[in-house]
């Protein structure tokens, strides 16, 4: 198969505990021909949408460490066309970069695409989780978004709690995530004004789930169902999870409650073609849908002894592997017709 990896520049890579590169290494590991690009390399020559591509350089010898494998990767530059591609995998860093999708409507029939540029143009901001039908808040905490200073005022004014969660629309890695209180509402018009920026962005206040001071499970999903799971348990004094942000992982088994969330989310995931996400839950409730290049893979293989990273190659294979039978059955059968 030829795979295209949409990414972040192959020198942000952090070898020890990034999510992509295990995915790249388990393409080459097939002998599959893998290319990188960022959404800075896409181009247009004669309407045909293409990329400057680095092309992994095949070998014989693939080495089994991670760490090994990135510092010797050796690469040639091509410019290719992206419909020449049986799968492009989306793993470019939040927020989504609306133009760089555009280049890929014209070859999405022909290409497999995870996830799919619909999805992705849905579902890349935090407002994504409120497309849940969970009427009663049972999965989906009371989530209020706005860019008026003194709505979200009056928000936490009348909360039924004495503390809300406040966050950016658009970011990830726990940035900007801070919890605020009823007691210090004198200042948090000023926190509200820093945020909005002369309202150029959409602030986000949202419940305040018990127990998150205990830490966040991030849960990440194939096709509709989870495939593993760790525990990110903040650091002394911070709200966030995040290990970006400084929190620790441990190992998690899911609660019978969070199966039954995956159960009711899994379906509309499939629908919107995110095949591949990653979830972040506090105490059974839904906080964000992480789609644009979840990580997690290495620590949660870490944890349990698995290899994640093989079931979502093998999962691509099979997409792939289906619709090639598919096109060669309508081959054989539009030849038949024209043989009659």
């Amino acid at each position: 198969m030829n795979i295209l990896f949409l990414m972040y520049p192959w020198s942000q890579v952090d070898p020890e505990t990034d999510s992509t590169i295990r995915l790249i290494h388990e393409c080459v590991s097939r002998k599959h021909t893998v290319a990188l690009a960022t959404v800075h390399n896409l181009t247009m020559r004669e309407s045909t949408s293409m990329a400057f591509c680095n092309v992994f350089t095949k070998s014989d010898s693939l080495p089994s460490k991670i760490t090994t494998f990135y510092k010797n990767a050796n690469f040639r530059k091509f410019k290719l066309p992206l419909g020449g591609f049986d799968s492009i995998i989306m793993r470019s860093n939040p927020p989504l970069d609306v133009i760089s999708v555009n280049f890929l409507d014209s070859v999405r029939n022909d290409v497999f695409i995870m996830n799919d540029i619909d999805g992705l143009r849905i579902a890349n901001n935090k407002l994504y989780t409120s497309s849940f039908d969970d009427p009663d808040n049972r999965f989906i905490p009371k989530t209020y978004v706005s860019k008026t200073p003194d709505y979200l005022e009056s928000v936490l004014e009348n909360s039924a709690t004495d503390r809300m969660i406040m966050k950016p629309l658009v970011g990830y890695g726990g940035s900007g995530v801070i919890m605020v209180e009823k007691q210090a509402l004198s200042s948090f018009r000023s926190l509200l004004e820093f945020y909005i920026s002369d309202n150029k962005n959409y602030v986000i206040l949202q419940e305040y789930v018990e127990g998150a001071d205990q830490g966040d499970v991030r849960i990440l999903m194939l096709n509709g169902e989870a495939i593993g799971a760790m525990k990110r348990v903040p650091a002394e004094g911070d709200v966030r999870s995040n290990v970006h942000a400084g929190g620790t992982v441990v190992k998690h088994t899911l609660s019978k409650t969070e199966k039954d969330m995956c159960k009711l989310i899994g379906p509309k995931l499939v629908r919107d073609g995110l095949y591949f996400v990653g979830i972040d839950v506090i105490n059974g409730k839904l906080i964000e849908v992480n789609v644009l290049s979840p990580g997690g893979i290495m620590r949660i293989n870490k944890l349990n002894r698995v290899k994640l990273q093989a079931k979502v190659i093998d999962f691509i294979e099979n997409v792939i592997k289906t619709k090639k039978n598919i096109q060669a059955r309508q081959t054989e059968f539009t030849q038949a017709i024209a043989d009659e």
